[in-house]
């Protein structure tokens, strides 16, 4: 009764009604373009050369576009180059002065200014990936024999470049228009279009075979949804206190004690960024093993290319936690904390300001850090751990990595913004107690910081 309740009071409120079915109507939109199939392409000859074919870098890539990348749609890029210009554009801003003053000092021109330069890098990188994703097509013999090559290639490479910058307008206009953030919205629809087949299949086989393995997987993947929320929500408060200030006229004057606060020290504060960052590298050695291997790769250049093997998943989890404590260090700056405590005449108890403060920060991040980096590890070889006791692979998949942490966090931030519209009409919130906490503050996937 409660949730049908909860349902009614978002449908009563008309714009937030509007904005879900925009929302809706949007998803829909992206979904529908992941089955057009680029002109001159023979489905049916490439479905028979990705089934003949295992790489695990286009399979990942196929489970961000929803299937679009194995159906050649005309959004089979999906919104990754965008991605792909963020992140490029966000590492800028560390080490780039002129991407750090557009950042951090001019306000609002600056991310426009940012923005603008985002979605000129994704049309760049869109015809560079365009290009190998046709090279790859033809390689797959996929390509109607009757079709001119030359109109073949740049037809192609202009429909998959505006389908990408489609796909990014669609995501732009759910954030303005609709309800949560639209990139991420694009990427974790085409995350998910993938689990019904998947958990269906599972349940099925698991249920023939083993029922108690089932109810066991089904147990371990809700406990681990639990400690990504936990995780991602985890916040380790530093205490804050403003001077006292003297309020009143002449010698009428009486001190009063400043304001208590918190800076919240997040335990996952870079987010999914180390898992992409660390599977990117992961593909290295087999690409450059077929560089410099005339004849079959060595057992080794195998097992790394290989996401279930002993080796790939000891290497993966120390790069994951080497990465996750690189991407907090560029994301959290002790000194810019000292330097606006000092500002604001604030100071953290028992610490004096200034370089005291700085390291008090620097060392309590490197510890929060720690149990952060070590359950992102966790969680990135996850699917490999359960995919060892009989789970398949494409229900593994949802166990953890990159899909689970994005699923996660986006529902959150959705669910967090649907729970405001309810609060600001004096209804009841989607729980009961306290209240969700998405992702505020903390990057948003995909959008430049």
């Amino acid at each position: 009764m409660k949730f049908i309740e909860t349902l009614k009071n978002i449908w009563n409120i008309k714009e937030l009604r509007e904005r879900i079915l925009f929302t809706l109507f949007i998803l829909l939109i992206y979904r529908f373009g992941c089955y057009v199939v680029l002109p001159g392409v023979n489905p049916q000859a490439l479905e028979l050369a990705q089934s003949a074919g295992n790489n695990d870098l286009l399979s990942l890539i196929n489970a961000f576009t929803g299937g679009a990348f194995n159906n050649a749609a005309v959004f089979a890029l999906g919104i990754m180059p965008y991605i792909t210009a963020s992140i490029i554009i966000q590492l800028l801003g560390f080490a780039v002065p002129y991407f750090q003053r557009l950042q951090q000092k001019e306000g609002e021109a600056g991310r426009k200014k940012i923005t603008q330069i985002t979605r000129m890098l994704t049309v760049a990188i869109t015809l560079v990936q365009g290009g190998g994703y046709l090279k790859m097509i033809q390689s797959s013999g996929a390509i109607d024999p009757s079709v001119d090559m030359g109109v073949f290639w740049i037809s192609n490479i202009i429909i998959l470049s505006a389908g990408t910058v489609f796909a990014m307008w669609l995501g732009e206009k759910i954030t303005d228009k609709g309800i949560g953030n639209g990139i991420s919205l694009l990427i974790m629809i085409g995350i998910i279009a993938t689990l019904p087949t998947s958990f269906i299949a599972e349940v099925s086989t698991q249920f023939a075979n083993n029922p108690l393995l089932l109810i066991i997987e089904l147990a371990a993947l809700f406990f681990t949804v639990l400690l990504c929320v936990l995780i991602v929500q985890g916040v380790r408060r530093i205490p804050t206190q403003f001077a006292k200030r003297m309020v009143g006229r002449g010698s009428g004057q009486i001190p009063v004690a400043g304001v208590r606060d918190y800076i919240p020290l997040k335990v996952n504060a870079a987010g999914v960024m180390p898992i992409i960052f660390a599977q990117a590298i992961m593909f290295l050695p087999m690409t450059v093993g077929n560089w410099l291997s005339d004849g079959a790769p060595s057992d080794l250049l195998l097992s790394l290319s290989d996401w279930k093997s002993i080796p790939y998943n000891i290497l993966f989890f120390f790069l994951v936690v080497l990465f996750t404590y690189v991407y907090t260090a560029l994301l959290v700056n002790p000194q810019q904390y000292a330097e606006y405590l000092k500002r604001q005449n604030a100071f953290i108890p028992g610490i004096k300001p200034g370089k005291q403060t700085q390291e008090f920060i620097d060392s309590l991040t490197t510890r929060v850090t720690l149990p952060g980096s070590i359950f992102l590890g966790f969680v990135s070889i996850l699917p490999a751990i359960v995919a060892s006791f009989g789970v398949s692979d494409g229900f593994a998949l949802f166990f953890g990595g990159t899909s689970l942490l994005i699923l996660v966090g986006v529902v959150l931030d959705t669910l967090q913004q649907i729970e405001s519209y309810l609060l600001m009409r004096k209804y009841d919130g989607l729980v009961k107690s306290g209240k969700i906490k998405g992702r505020s503050g903390m990057q948003t996937i995909g959008s430049p910081m």
